[in-house]
């Protein structure tokens, strides 16, 4: 039998009220094969990774009870970064570095639990261990709250958030029909240039709610003068004069900008930094019709909310986990797991590892085909893709009224083995 190697796991980019149930299942499988022998997390992603901020996972998760707390604990557990890895002379000496630390802590196998930018991490890190014959697979996890990964059907994590987004649209339509008077609440939900979170918007629309009355999605240009003139008219003619509109953060005009750009700012990734799109479409409601209006940002509530978690979305997020350490113990790497849908009715999903090069630096928009003609609303597909993502009751422990959680103690690292 070949020697026992250990498993790293670490997370980076937003949190999610599901990408803990991935680590839990990479957790469970991993402690259950006779190839591993210590199952480690990186606290802070990669650039703890390389700081040498490593736990044993696997000394830390004592029961079947811990792992059941894990799954619904939202955020990320080993915590997260969004450092990014240097190209050129200073991208060398980095890689150099992480197969230093894989090697003191024998570890054979590295996943990484992210997004598109994470994708890449694992691609890079991959093509580096293979290019030097190193025998460390990488394998990547998919989590994103905002669906937009490449080659899978959906990404663990979006269920739970579409979720939350269709009952909160549902209470905010609730909360603003108390009133005869005319007006107008614009909610803004995450998506810098994929639409998936604020289309989920549409499945408030059932059990006499009508809301959201207009949908408006990065996909498809902004008119500013046709959104008044939508507004107007609901306002004035419309079955009723309260009007509930969700929009993504990332809507724009026609000549490529964002409604909400904040100035030349970006992230680490080169990601313009947005934010107050609400706001603005505020004012331009309040100045051009004179009715009441009122700007909600759902902001990071939209991404953790565990108490409303989508019980499909967890059980789904910690296949993932599962079948990503199955890859990697049959000698697979430089892939992500991805799911592929099988039928509607059943809702059935199957799972399968997809080359990273089909997914990272890529990034997964809505069909056009899935959105109105007028750019204000999805079609019936879109809601057949949606709703089976958001089914299922979450079994989340209480205690006194509120929720519990599993945490990690961040501060037990342990040293290099070698």
């Amino acid at each position: 039998m070949s020697e026992k190697k250990n498993i790293l796991i670490a997370q980076s980019g937003g949190p999610s009220a599901a990408i803990n149930a991935s680590v839990a299942g990479a957790v469970t499988r991993a402690m259950a094969s006779d190839q591993v022998d210590r199952v480690f997390g990186a606290v802070h992603g990669m650039e703890g990774f390389l700081h040498r901020q490593i736990i044993d996972i696997g000394d830390q998760i004592r029961s079947q009870d811990d792992i059941e707390q894990l799954i619904h604990t939202p955020a990320q557990a080993l915590g997260s970064s969004r450092y990014k890895l240097p190209k050129g002379q200073e991208g060398d000496a980095v890689f150099a570095r992480i197969l230093s630390i894989l090697k003191e802590y024998n570890i054979g196998y590295f996943f990484f639990n992210g997004g598109n930018d994470s994708m890449d991490t694992v691609s890079r890190l991959a093509a580096y261990l293979y290019a030097r014959n190193e025998d460390v697979m990488a394998v990547g996890i998919p989590k994103t709250i905002d669906n937009d990964l490449m080659d899978t059907d959906h990404t663990p994590g979006f269920g739970s958030a579409a979720r939350y987004i269709a009952m909160s649209i549902s209470e905010l339509y609730m909360d603003t029909i108390v009133y005869d008077k005319p007006n107008v609440v614009i909610a803004e939900i995450m998506g810098r240039n994929a639409g998936w979170l604020t289309a989920a918007s549409v499945l408030a629309r059932r059990a006499g709610v009508t809301a959201p009355h207009l949908i408006y999605l990065p996909e498809k240009v902004f008119d500013p003068d046709a959104f008044i003139a939508r507004v107007k008219d609901l306002v004035e003619n419309g079955s009723e004069q309260q009007v509930v509109v969700a929009v993504s953060e990332g809507i724009r005009l026609a000549d490529g900008s964002y409604i909400a750009e904040s100035g030349e700012a970006t992230d680490v990734f080169g990601h313009v930094m947005l934010g107050g799109v609400a706001r603005t479409l505020e004012s331009l409601v309040k100045n051009k019709l004179g009715v009441k209006t009122r700007a909600i940002e759902f902001s990071t509530l939209q991404r953790a909310a565990a108490h409303v978690a989508s019980q499909t979305d967890l059980d789904e997020a910690f296949q993932c986990g599962v079948r990503a350490v199955e890859a990697a113990l049959h000698g697979i790497t430089d892939v992500m797991i991805a799911m592929h849908r099988v039928s509607n009715v059943p809702y059935l999903v199957q799972y399968d590892a997809t080359p990273l090069s089909n997914v990272a630096n890529m990034e997964r928009t809505i069909p056009l085909e899935w959105i109105t003609e007028d750019g204000t609303d999805v079609t019936p597909e879109m809601v057949e893709y949606l709703t089976p993502l958001i089914r299922g009751e979450a079994n989340v422990r209480m205690v006194g009224g509120l929720p519990t959680y599993f945490r990690f103690d961040w501060t037990k690292t342990i040293d290099p083995l070698v």
